[in-house]
């Protein structure tokens, strides 16, 4: 009885901010019985340009508030934290956590590219967590990073298409079309809302990777394969360290619906 009333415990999300509400729409669309507790770090947000240290010590937090609201499940939906602090967040607790950097790798795994573009924050990008991971489970390829850390406001500004975004795609993607890149990883929760923009500058041919979108997969298989997944209908409850003006505006754009009830969250230090 007592795994039963388990397997009903929430997935825990969180991230810097608002961006991990795109993770959250494509977990409610391909696994609806499950249930959310979204946490963003809205007053410390960016992560991204944060030293590996103040990351860390965020993510943890981030965790410990989740865990308070008993979750069975975490999504690091933050490329940033993904990607500078996983070893020291998967020894200290004793709970699954997704990552952003294995869906995009699971997305090329069937593919044959040998030249793949990198995109996401500075603290991404630097970290070369992409990178070592495409080399480790893939030989004989060719990888070109770099950070687009414009694209952020521009998504939660709304400034998705038209000339100014377009101009700044361009300027940040031109050296890797040059490369001759086959596929391109989109590594931050806020560029997909620049999808459309992104494929008018690098054009049919090359393959868009969302890793977003393979996380709801990852999830579910996790899930079953320990009997934890859900067969009630799943709620969805977001809590922010800060509610920004103008939020719900910006979570309706990342959620594609309106966000409901917005809760203020104190972390624990």
């Amino acid at each position: 009885m007592q795994e039963c009333a388990f397997n009903q415990n929430p997935i825990g999300i969180f991230d810097s901010g608002v961006g991990g509400l795109s993770i959250v729409k494509e977990i409610r669309k391909k696994i609806p019985n499950e249930s959310i507790v979204y946490f963003g770090d809205t007053a410390r947000v960016p992560y991204g340009t944060k030293s590996k240290e103040t990351i860390t010590r965020f993510a943890k937090e981030d965790i410990g508030f989740l865990r308070s609201h008993k979750v069975k499940i975490i999504v690091s939906a933050c490329f940033s934290v993904s990607s500078n602090a996983l070893p020291e967040l998967r020894e200290e607790f004793d709970i699954p956590i997704i990552d952003m950097i294995s869906p995009g790798i699971e997305a090329l795994r069937d593919k044959s590219y040998r030249k793949i573009g990198v995109i996401g924050t500075n603290a991404t990008i630097e970290s070369g967590a992409f990178e070592h991971e495409l080399k480790r489970n893939f030989k004989n390829i060719k990888i070109y990073s770099t950070p687009c850390p414009l694209f952020v406001p521009l998504a939660e500004e709304g400034w998705t298409n038209g000339k100014v975004p377009q101009l700044i795609a361009e300027k940040y993607l031109s050296p890797l079309i040059q490369k001759g890149i086959e596929s391109l990883i989109l590594g931050c929760t806020h560029y997909p809302l620049l999808y459309s923009v992104i494929r008018k500058v690098v054009g049919d041919e090359i393959d868009i990777i969302q890793p977003g979108k393979e996380v709801a997969t990852l999830i579910k298989k996790s899930l079953q394969d320990r009997g934890q997944d859900s067969e009630n209908k799943g709620s969805l409850q977001i809590f922010l360290s800060d509610i920004p003006r103008g939020f719900k505006r910006i979570a309706t754009q990342f959620l594609g619906q309106n966000p409901g009830q917005i809760r203020l969250a104190k972390l624990s230090n």
